[in-house]
């Protein structure tokens, strides 16, 4: 028997007469909530099922959590997979556009870091 998989194209969906003017506008529609932002730090490490996801991010609801999947791969930033088994088996990963978030999920990283040092030496 012959595994097939479907990989959804990564397509970018927004329009560019709908695309803010702003790149720094632009970057935090694109990611600019927090479910959002949990879920790229997930992903950053590797491809994760719904169930690893709503495992790992504290506090979000299935809706939720669906929600802003289907929004992150209409966007072009994630890639959903899906192997025709039973039951079905849905994978997310990072696309070519979501890869290159990396460095900004990173830097963010590094600040609340900083910031958390900072904000202890003070109590």
């Amino acid at each position: 028997m012959k595994l097939i998989v479907f990989k959804i194209a990564e397509v970018i969906m927004i329009a560019k007469k709908d695309m803010p003017f702003c790149p720094v506008a632009l970057t935090v529609n694109m990611i600019g909530n927090k479910w959002k932002l949990l879920i790229l730090k997930n992903v950053l490490t590797g491809t994760k099922r719904f169930g690893e996801l709503s495992e790992n991010i504290n506090g979000i609801s299935q809706k939720v959590l669906t929600d802003n999947l289907r929004k992150m791969e209409h966007d072009g930033i994630l890639v959903r997979t899906v192997y025709p088994e039973v039951p079905p088996r849905v994978e997310y990963s990072l696309s070519a556009i979501g890869e290159t978030m990396r460095p900004i999920i990173t830097a963010m990283e590094i600040w609340g870091l900083e910031y958390k040092k900072i904000i202890s030496k003070d109590w």
